[in-house]
């Protein structure tokens, strides 16, 4: 039995025991996102459009994460609402940002691994690097927008005579508590995440200078600031669409 498998067993478990049905639910949707996300690349690598299949895929797992949240259907619907927002405008700057900064392929670092390979493939790679920015946001635009819709909703049930005025703040506050903690989740992310690469430039080293330009370094770094804007535009669109529905429903 692999690490993965036994790793994996004890998440369920522990999914069970902690969230109950909600767990399962969870450790569902967290199967089906995979089966998703593995689809796209067999999608992509039979030569499919890679940002039409991201969009695609990535509406089904922002979908797949906040319906199957556990919170009510009515909360949820303005939650996914305000995450596809979030996400079409993230492609609007990923794209051009991307094109700009020219770090799609594979840097200096990858030449041994790849000696005697050939990487033509008939993939352009600059949309391989926007299909990976666009679904690298996922995870954090959903969870921040779960995160202020389920706090607006509670406040509502405990005050259903609050003003829309009222409620847009209290989403707005609710959003300035959760950047803290997301900005060093993603931070933290980045520096498990590339610890051996962060130990391969100091052996060689590098300079600064040499590192803020590392194309391998600047791909995972712009991953993790497309994450932060995505959960930082979360905060007032997700406040704005339910104070939007709850001054509707008040009229």
């Amino acid at each position: 039995m692999s690490a993965i498998v036994v790793l994996g067993l004890v998440l369920f478990v522990l999914m069970i025991l902690v969230g109950g049905k909600q767990g399962l639910e969870s450790f569902l949707s967290l199967l089906f996102n995979f089966g998703f996300l593995f689809f796209a690349i067999v999608l992509i690598t039979f030569h499919f459009p890679p940002i039409i299949v991201t969009l695609v895929t990535g509406i089904i797992v922002l979908a797949l994460t906040i319906f199957l949240s556990g919170t009510n259907d009515s909360t949820s619907s303005l939650a996914f609402l305000a995450s596809i927002l979030v996400l079409f405008i993230l492609v609007l700057l990923i794209v051009p940002v991307e094109h700009w900064a020219q770090v799609q392929g594979f840097g200096l670092e990858d030449s041994d691994d790849l000696e005697g390979m050939s990487i033509l493939i008939g993939i352009n790679f600059i949309k391989i690097e926007i299909a990976t920015a666009i679904l690298s946001t996922l995870g954090a635009i959903a969870e921040a927008t779960m995160a202020i819709a389920s706090g607006l909703d509670e406040i509502k049930e405990q005050h259903p005579e609050i003003k829309p005025s009222r409620l847009l703040f209290d989403g707005i506050y609710v959003g300035k508590q959760i950047i803290g903690t997301t900005l060093n989740t993603l931070f933290f992310g980045l520096f498990g995440g590339s610890l051996s690469l962060f130990v391969w430039f100091h052996s060689l080293n590098y300079s600064f200078g040499d590192i803020l330009n590392d194309k391998v370094f600047d791909a995972q770094f712009i991953v993790i600031l497309f994450s932060l804007i995505g959960v930082i535009l979360t905060i007032p669109i997700t406040s704005i669409v339910i104070a939007e529905k709850w001054r509707k429903d008040k009229k």
